[in-house]
Protein backbone atom coordinates (compact mmCIF):
# COMPACT_ATOMS: atom_id res chain seq x y z
CA UNK A 1 0.00 0.00 0.00
CA UNK A 2 2.98 2.33 0.43
CA UNK A 3 3.43 2.33 -3.36
CA UNK A 4 -0.23 3.33 -3.74
CA UNK A 5 0.18 6.39 -1.51
CA UNK A 6 3.49 7.33 -3.13
CA UNK A 7 1.87 7.34 -6.57
CA UNK A 8 -1.14 9.19 -5.16
CA UNK A 9 1.01 11.91 -3.60
CA UNK A 10 3.12 12.27 -6.75
CA UNK A 11 0.10 12.60 -9.05
CA UNK A 12 -1.59 15.10 -6.73
CA UNK A 13 1.59 17.17 -6.59
CA UNK A 14 1.87 17.17 -10.37
CA UNK A 15 -1.80 18.08 -10.68
CA UNK A 16 -1.36 21.02 -8.31
CA UNK A 17 1.71 22.25 -10.15
CA UNK A 18 -0.21 22.15 -13.44
CA UNK A 19 -3.18 24.06 -12.02
CA UNK A 20 -5.17 20.87 -11.55
CA UNK A 21 -7.42 22.24 -8.79
CA UNK A 22 -7.94 25.71 -10.21
CA UNK A 23 -8.69 24.86 -13.84
CA UNK A 24 -11.69 22.53 -13.25
CA UNK A 25 -13.20 24.95 -10.73
CA UNK A 26 -12.66 27.95 -13.01
CA UNK A 27 -14.17 26.09 -15.98
CA UNK A 28 -17.11 24.90 -13.86
CA UNK A 29 -17.88 28.40 -12.62
CA UNK A 30 -17.38 29.88 -16.08
CA UNK A 31 -20.05 27.57 -17.49
CA UNK A 32 -22.42 28.50 -14.65
CA UNK A 33 -21.73 32.19 -15.32
CA UNK A 34 -22.19 32.08 -19.09
CA UNK A 35 -25.25 29.82 -19.20
CA UNK A 36 -27.68 32.52 -17.96
CA UNK A 37 -26.44 34.82 -20.73
CA UNK A 38 -27.24 32.09 -23.27
CA UNK A 39 -30.79 31.29 -22.14
CA UNK A 40 -31.80 34.64 -20.68
CA UNK A 41 -32.74 35.83 -17.18
CA UNK A 42 -35.77 33.53 -16.82
CA UNK A 43 -35.37 32.27 -13.25
CA UNK A 44 -37.78 29.38 -13.68
CA UNK A 45 -35.94 28.13 -16.78
CA UNK A 46 -32.57 28.45 -15.06
CA UNK A 47 -33.82 26.55 -12.03
CA UNK A 48 -35.28 23.81 -14.22
CA UNK A 49 -32.21 23.29 -16.40
CA UNK A 50 -29.34 24.50 -14.22
CA UNK A 51 -28.72 21.15 -12.51
CA UNK A 52 -28.23 19.40 -15.83
CA UNK A 53 -25.86 22.13 -16.99
CA UNK A 54 -23.75 21.62 -13.87
CA UNK A 55 -23.46 17.93 -14.69
CA UNK A 56 -22.30 18.65 -18.23
CA UNK A 57 -19.79 21.13 -16.81
CA UNK A 58 -18.55 18.47 -14.36
CA UNK A 59 -17.99 16.03 -17.23
CA UNK A 60 -16.04 18.59 -19.25
CA UNK A 61 -14.01 19.56 -16.18
CA UNK A 62 -13.06 15.90 -15.72
CA UNK A 63 -11.88 15.88 -19.36
CA UNK A 64 -9.51 18.85 -18.98
CA UNK A 65 -6.44 16.93 -17.67
CA UNK A 66 -7.09 13.67 -19.52
CA UNK A 67 -4.03 14.00 -21.75
CA UNK A 68 -1.81 14.35 -18.65
CA UNK A 69 -3.07 11.32 -16.72
CA UNK A 70 -1.09 8.53 -18.42
CA UNK A 71 0.75 9.73 -21.54
CA UNK A 72 3.52 11.79 -19.83
CA UNK A 73 4.41 8.90 -17.50
CA UNK A 74 4.57 6.54 -20.47
CA UNK A 75 6.81 8.91 -22.45
CA UNK A 76 9.20 9.57 -19.55
CA UNK A 77 9.55 5.92 -18.52
CA UNK A 78 7.78 6.33 -15.18
CA UNK A 79 5.49 3.39 -15.88
CA UNK A 80 8.53 1.25 -16.66
CA UNK A 81 10.05 2.23 -13.31
CA UNK A 82 6.89 1.15 -11.53
CA UNK A 83 7.09 -2.22 -13.29
CA UNK A 84 10.78 -2.64 -12.37
CA UNK A 85 9.90 -1.98 -8.72
CA UNK A 86 7.22 -4.66 -8.89
CA UNK A 87 4.25 -2.31 -8.63
CA UNK A 88 1.25 -3.84 -10.37
CA UNK A 89 -0.40 -1.95 -13.19
CA UNK A 90 -3.79 -2.24 -11.51
CA UNK A 91 -2.39 -0.60 -8.37
CA UNK A 92 -0.92 2.21 -10.46
CA UNK A 93 -4.28 2.71 -12.17
CA UNK A 94 -6.17 2.71 -8.85
CA UNK A 95 -3.83 5.36 -7.43
CA UNK A 96 -4.21 7.51 -10.52
CA UNK A 97 -8.00 7.23 -10.37
CA UNK A 98 -7.97 8.33 -6.74
CA UNK A 99 -5.63 11.25 -7.48
CA UNK A 100 -7.71 12.32 -10.48
CA UNK A 101 -10.90 12.30 -8.41
CA UNK A 102 -9.31 14.27 -5.56
CA UNK A 103 -8.10 16.87 -8.05
CA UNK A 104 -11.57 17.71 -9.38
CA UNK A 105 -14.35 15.93 -7.43
CA UNK A 106 -14.32 17.69 -4.04
CA UNK A 107 -13.38 21.07 -5.58
CA UNK A 108 -16.39 20.86 -7.92
CA UNK A 109 -18.67 20.03 -5.00
CA UNK A 110 -17.50 23.24 -3.31
CA UNK A 111 -17.79 25.22 -6.54
CA UNK A 112 -21.36 23.97 -6.97
CA UNK A 113 -22.45 26.26 -4.12
CA UNK A 114 -21.70 29.59 -5.89
CA UNK A 115 -22.69 28.00 -9.20
CA UNK A 116 -26.12 27.19 -7.77
CA UNK A 117 -26.54 30.83 -6.79
CA UNK A 118 -25.66 31.94 -10.32
CA UNK A 119 -28.23 29.52 -11.75
CA UNK A 120 -30.86 30.36 -9.11
CA UNK A 121 -31.13 26.80 -7.85
CA UNK A 122 -33.12 26.16 -4.69
CA UNK A 123 -31.56 24.60 -1.61
CA UNK A 124 -33.17 21.22 -2.24
CA UNK A 125 -31.90 21.21 -5.82
CA UNK A 126 -28.40 22.11 -4.66
CA UNK A 127 -28.50 19.26 -2.14
CA UNK A 128 -29.49 16.84 -4.92
CA UNK A 129 -26.68 18.16 -7.14
CA UNK A 130 -24.12 17.75 -4.35
CA UNK A 131 -25.27 14.22 -3.56
CA UNK A 132 -25.18 13.32 -7.24
CA UNK A 133 -21.67 14.74 -7.67
CA UNK A 134 -20.50 12.78 -4.64
CA UNK A 135 -21.85 9.57 -6.15
CA UNK A 136 -20.99 10.22 -9.80
CA UNK A 137 -17.64 11.99 -9.93
CA UNK A 138 -15.67 8.86 -8.88
CA UNK A 139 -17.11 7.17 -11.96
CA UNK A 140 -16.02 10.09 -14.14
CA UNK A 141 -12.51 9.87 -12.68
CA UNK A 142 -12.36 6.12 -13.27
CA UNK A 143 -13.61 6.52 -16.82
CA UNK A 144 -11.08 9.28 -17.50
CA UNK A 145 -8.08 7.21 -16.38
CA UNK A 146 -9.34 4.14 -18.21
CA UNK A 147 -9.79 5.99 -21.49
CA UNK A 148 -6.47 7.84 -21.04
CA UNK A 149 -4.60 4.54 -20.62
CA UNK A 150 -6.19 3.03 -23.72
CA UNK A 151 -5.36 6.02 -25.93
CA UNK A 152 -2.02 7.19 -24.48
CA UNK A 153 0.10 5.56 -27.17
CA UNK A 154 -1.86 7.08 -30.04
CA UNK A 155 -1.25 10.33 -31.89
CA UNK A 156 -3.42 13.21 -30.66
CA UNK A 157 -4.46 11.05 -27.74
CA UNK A 158 -6.07 13.94 -25.85
CA UNK A 159 -8.65 14.70 -28.52
CA UNK A 160 -9.30 11.01 -29.16
CA UNK A 161 -9.72 10.31 -25.45
CA UNK A 162 -12.25 13.11 -25.19
CA UNK A 163 -14.26 11.80 -28.13
CA UNK A 164 -14.20 8.31 -26.65
CA UNK A 165 -15.09 9.36 -23.12
CA UNK A 166 -18.06 11.56 -23.97
CA UNK A 167 -20.40 8.78 -25.18
CA UNK A 168 -19.24 6.42 -22.42
CA UNK A 169 -20.16 9.03 -19.82
CA UNK A 170 -23.73 9.43 -21.10
CA UNK A 171 -25.27 7.07 -18.47
CA UNK A 172 -23.63 9.05 -15.66
CA UNK A 173 -24.93 12.33 -17.12
CA UNK A 174 -28.44 10.94 -17.60
CA UNK A 175 -28.72 9.48 -14.10
CA UNK A 176 -26.92 12.47 -12.55
CA UNK A 177 -29.25 15.01 -14.14
CA UNK A 178 -32.24 12.75 -13.55
CA UNK A 179 -31.47 12.42 -9.84
CA UNK A 180 -32.09 16.14 -9.32
CA UNK A 181 -35.84 15.96 -9.82
CA UNK A 182 -36.31 12.32 -8.80
CA UNK A 183 -37.67 12.37 -5.26
CA UNK A 184 -37.94 8.56 -5.16
CA UNK A 185 -34.16 8.24 -5.36
CA UNK A 186 -34.20 5.72 -8.22
CA UNK A 187 -31.97 7.76 -10.52
CA UNK A 188 -29.48 8.36 -7.71
CA UNK A 189 -29.25 4.63 -7.05
CA UNK A 190 -28.62 3.97 -10.74
CA UNK A 191 -26.01 6.73 -10.74
CA UNK A 192 -24.24 5.24 -7.72
CA UNK A 193 -24.38 1.75 -9.24
CA UNK A 194 -22.96 2.96 -12.57
CA UNK A 195 -20.20 4.88 -10.81
CA UNK A 196 -19.34 1.91 -8.59
CA UNK A 197 -19.19 -0.38 -11.61
CA UNK A 198 -16.76 1.96 -13.37
CA UNK A 199 -14.59 2.29 -10.25
CA UNK A 200 -14.45 -1.50 -9.94
CA UNK A 201 -13.70 -2.19 -13.61
CA UNK A 202 -11.43 0.74 -14.48
CA UNK A 203 -8.27 -0.38 -12.61
CA UNK A 204 -8.21 -3.66 -14.54
CA UNK A 205 -8.98 -2.06 -17.91
CA UNK A 206 -6.49 0.76 -17.29
CA UNK A 207 -3.93 -1.76 -16.04
CA UNK A 208 -4.26 -3.68 -19.29
CA UNK A 209 -3.79 -0.44 -21.22
CA UNK A 210 -0.65 0.40 -19.22
CA UNK A 211 0.80 -3.06 -19.90
CA UNK A 212 0.10 -2.59 -23.61
CA UNK A 213 2.01 0.69 -23.54
CA UNK A 214 5.12 -1.07 -22.23
CA UNK A 215 5.00 -3.92 -24.75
Amino acid sequence: MSAFFQILRRDLRLSLSAGGLGLPVAFFLLVATLYPFAVGPDGALLARTGGGVLWVAALLAALLPIDRLIAPDAEHGVLDQYAVRGVGEELVAAAKITAHWLSFGPPLMLAAIPAAALLRLEGSTLAAVELGLLAGTPGLAALGVMVASLTAGLRRSGALAGLLMLPLAVPLIIFGAGSIGDFSGGALRFLAASSLFLVAVAPFAAGAGIRALRD
